[in-house]
């Protein structure tokens, strides 16, 4: 039986305008998959924000490209990457879709649960964090409202206005902080001091404080931190773990970033050998790669994996949050449940 593929774009519109050190969104263009196979479908998601040069367009002519019969169950996932990356050296996020829609197909096909495939203990799923985006303090207040159910805060640095945003969370909460400086500090002084400053505070870690492309300058940080220092930025995929060794405590991994799951179980396996803490992360993401990010959560030292709570539109149910941690289910593949009409992607 030969592979059905059905895909749509699809427009995740989020809570609050999104703000990072250096843009800002309010939506963000996504990429829905489902693949069928022996009366299973699995569901994909390629979730592209634009700095990662993704769009519509590129998914839809890379989807185009793939011959779909390649793909015979059970999946090799190691052959079908490197066959994905033969076709484009890029596209991480559509690739991702692939890599996710196969794995939750695989799941069903076995009757197993993603998490358990890759040999992950529901009872080490790290604690729950929310992001809280750069924004003027009567918008902060409102943000960390809408975290009520999360007992840890992400929190996006980099700009002019650091310490009054702080200032503004610790007015109302006293949660512990993940720092997020999406490379926007450029003075290692100046940067050392903030992070003692942030200890202080309640971080206990933070990525990627200064450009992807300063090794020394993430290096000297790393060496002098009372607190992780993680590569987000300067980490994309597998080959990239070697050339920042050493310069870093640990890495963000993200499956948008990795080009899907099989991938990021490799970078955590190859981080651990190298005496690395690893973060599991997110894009804007709907249920679909958030659950397959939370499958491979109890492998990792830290989650950040809170798409479904940042946007309006989540097109599945959301994941639950217990006591302030994800909740895995049994069910088999990623376990996704109330599938919007809107998505339903026939088959043609």
């Amino acid at each position: 039986m030969s592979m059905q593929v059905a895909y749509k774009s699809y427009q995740l519109e989020l809570k609050h305008p999104f703000t990072i050190a250096k843009f800002s969104r309010t939506s963000t263009p996504v990429m829905l998959l489902k693949l069928g196979l022996e009366n299973e479908v699995g569901y994909g998601e390629a979730s592209m924000v634009p700095y990662l040069g993704e769009n519509v367009n590129t998914a839809q002519a890379f989807l185009s490209k793939v011959d779909w019969n390649r793909f015979v169950f059970p999946f090799k996932f190691e052959e079908i990457m490197a066959y994905l990356d033969d076709i484009d050296t890029g596209n991480s996020a559509i690739k991702a879709a692939i890599d996710i829609a196969l794995n939750d197909l695989s799941g069903k096909l076995q009757q197993r649960a993603c998490y358990e495939i890759y040999g992950a203990d529901p009872s080490k799923m790290p604690m729950a964090s929310y992001t809280i985006g750069i924004d003027e303090p009567p918008v902060i207040r409102e943000k960390v409202l809408d975290a009520k159910n999360f007992s840890i805060l992400k929190v996006k640095l980099g700009r002019d206005n650091d310490k009054e945003l702080i200032q503004t969370i610790r007015s109302l909460t006293d949660v512990p902080l993940y720092i997020d400086a999406n490379q926007g500090w450029n003075n290692k002084k100046q940067a050392i001091d903030m992070i003692y400053w942030l200890h202080d505070q309640g971080a206990v870690l933070i990525e990627q404080p200064m450009d992807k492309s300063d090794l020394e300058g993430n290096a000297w940080l790393t060496g002098r931190s009372p607190i992780p220092i993680l590569a987000d930025e300067a980490v994309q995929r597998l080959s990239d773990i070697d050339g920042i060794r050493g310069a870093y405590h640990g890495i963000n991994i993200k499956l948008m970033k990795s080009a899907g799951m099989y991938e990021a179980a490799l970078m955590i396996k190859k981080a651990r050998s190298f005496g690395m803490r690893v973060l599991i992360g997110c894009m804007s993401e709907t249920s679909c790669a958030t659950q397959a990010g939370m499958a491979l959560a109890p492998l990792c030292d830290w989650a950040d994996l809170d798409g479904p709570w940042l946007t309006r539109n989540n097109p599945f149910n959301a994941p639950q949050i217990v006591e302030g941690r994800y909740q895995l289910t049994n069910l088999p593949g990623l376990g996704l449940a109330g599938i919007s009409p809107s998505i339903q992607l026939p088959f043609s």
